[in-house]
């Protein structure tokens, strides 16, 4: 434990000194040197941050919990996420660019008017900072309790450990953000992005070497031939519940969710509003949707090797303790693994690898919010005149505010009923659909006036809180619900547009901020993006392992 501990330190040290060695010169009393890295990314750096950002313990241990329960259905949370990057790239980058934006409100400012950029800056803060914050917070200190047994070493609770961690992540993550601005986030995300796709593969390698008693090929034979093979299926029935994916969902509901996710969410979009010019900002989002059709062969997999070796607790693969926990929540699946198939020297590496891609996730979000607040809601309501210092020195003491709220609520996930990854995503449906709708209305109209855009969310909130609690709908799977709200919403704001046009219609001016020449070899890209996307589903498929 005592060599796991120095090298988790060793490593995560390394990774504050080449952060702060990158960033020591930038100028970050300039509210786009604060908030969006000077304009500065290139594609390799943002395709890693955007990777990392996404990619976090909630992602790991919840798609491995999910897997682990169920079968390889939630792979399509990583892979259809390319897609969605092919669309951020060759649809909503073009003009989020040539707006020159810092947020995503900043554009429904643009279009509608400053009341309807407010209710999304809120939205997205009540988001961040009731279930994304304390899920990443939650889901991190879950797993290192695990690894260096806090609980038993502090002798306390299972709970109280992980609450203790939870505190000391959140921390160092605020510390971060608060003080080293978007570039010193994205820098770490880079080298933590090649260290986690190193360590990320190597859980699952060295389990099939485990199960194959050293043979990776013999291993990879007894998973498909022990695992019944209905658990490598990704296409699940259509009246499939949650957490499992029903195959239509596929087409509706999840492209709305990940439209949203990856092409309007603040704390993923930041940094390709970052970029030095367009074409640096299509690489990095189409690379990374080849980035995220890795994910199933160092994630979702990793919730079938944990089933495998919990099957007959007489092989010795897991302790009856490791059994047990396995048996009350599937979230420890990911985490129960680490701890019996990772050699111990590389567990500390590991650690530190977990360690960056939990403050990746969180220190992305804090950063985010920080942003939506001072740009959205403070200067423009509290100080019209405030100079980008007073700017920074506002953000920096609003971060450390939500730090610690998001320290204080993270415990209550634990109660989330159908695991952490599922209830991130549900609770995301209250204002995922209506803020999408908005800016998708706003860039492809011109008359639609901003009081649709208003109703819209109201309209959202009230339905979807509604569907929460009417009995006929408890068997639908929420990704329906959300796939026919955005219609709806879609729908009303058009009709408000159609009755009720705005004074003047809107056109979206070039403010210069960046070169606007597209990658010459986007479209190429993209197909083979898509591409990759449709073969790692038919592997997974009745036609490939599930036959």
């Amino acid at each position: 434990m005592l060599f796991t501990a120095v090298t988790f330190i060793a490593f995560t040290a390394l990774v504050a000194v080449i952060a702060w060695w990158r960033t020591r010169d930038d100028d970050l009393s300039t509210q786009d040197g604060y908030f969006l890295a000077g304009r500065s990314l290139t594609g390799p750096v943002i395709a890693g941050s955007l990777m990392l950002t996404n990619l976090s313990t909630e992602q790991l241990i919840g798609q491995t919990g999910q897997s682990f329960s169920t079968n390889m259905g939630p792979i399509a949370w990583e892979v259809t996420s390319a897609a969605a990057l092919v669309i951020l790239a060759l649809v909503f980058l073009p003009r989020y660019l040539k707006m020159g934006l810092t947020t995503v409100p900043e554009f429904l400012e643009n279009r509608y008017d400053s009341t309807t950029k407010r209710i999304v800056s809120i939205m997205f803060l009540l988001g961040y900072l009731l279930t994304y914050l304390p899920t990443v917070l939650y889901s991190g200190a879950l797993v290192f309790n695990q690894i260096f047994e806090v609980d038993k070493r502090m002798g306390v609770s299972q709970m109280q450990g992980v609450i203790i961690t939870a505190v000391a992540i959140g921390i160092v993550g605020a510390c971060y953000a608060i003080f080293g601005g978007l570039k010193a986030v994205a820098v770490s995300d880079t080298i933590n992005g090649i260290g986690l796709i190193i360590g990320g593969f190597m859980i699952p390698i060295f389990g099939l070497l485990l199960l194959g008693n050293d043979n990776f090929l013999a291993g990879l034979r007894d998973l498909i031939s022990v695992v019944p093979a209905e658990k490598f299926n990704a296409i699940n029935p259509a009246h499939a519940m949650a957490p499992m994916i029903p195959w239509p969902v596929l087409f509706t509901g999840m492209v709305v969710n990940n439209m949203f996710y990856w092409c309007t969410n603040q704390a993923i979009i930041q940094r390709t509003l970052g970029a030095k010019n367009l074409c640096e900002a299509q690489r990095g989002a189409i690379f990374a949707g080849f980035l995220k059709c890795c994910g199933p062969f160092f994630i979702t997999i990793c919730g079938l090797i944990c089933y495998r070796m919990s099957m007959d607790p007489a092989e010795g693969f897991f302790s009856a303790e490791h059994i047990a926990n396995l048996a009350k929540t599937s979230d420890l699946a990911y985490p129960t693994l680490i701890l019996n198939v990772l050699p111990k020297p590389l567990l500390g590496f590991f650690a530190a690898v977990l360690f960056g891609a939990i403050l990746s996730s969180f220190n992305s979000a804090l950063n985010s919010s920080v942003t939506l607040y001072t740009l959205d809601i403070h200067r423009p309501l509290f100080n019209p005149q405030a100079t980008d210092a007073q700017l920074v020195r506002i953000g920096k003491i609003f971060g450390t505010v939500l730090a610690i709220v998001s320290i204080c609520v993270a415990p209550v996930v634990s109660f989330a009923p159908s695991g952490l990854y599922d209830f991130l995503q549900s609770c995301f449906g209250f204002f995922n659909v209506p803020i999408l709708a908005a800016v998708i209305v706003g860039m492809f109209t011109r008359n639609v006036p901003a009081r649709a855009a208003k109703v819209s969310i109201v309209m959202h909130v009230v339905l979807y809180s509604i569907s929460k609690f009417i009995p006929a709908l408890q068997n639908v799977h929420y990704l329906y619900v959300l796939a026919v709200l955005f219609v709806l919403n879609v729908a009303v704001m058009l009709l408000i547009g159609k009755i009720s046009p705005r004074a003047t219609p809107y056109v979206m001016q070039d403010v210069g901020a960046v070169d606007l020449t597209p990658w010459k070899y986007r479209k190429i890209a993209a197909i083979g993006a898509l591409c990759l996307m449709c073969c790692v589903y038919l592997l997974f498929s009745p036609l490939g392992l599930a036959g």
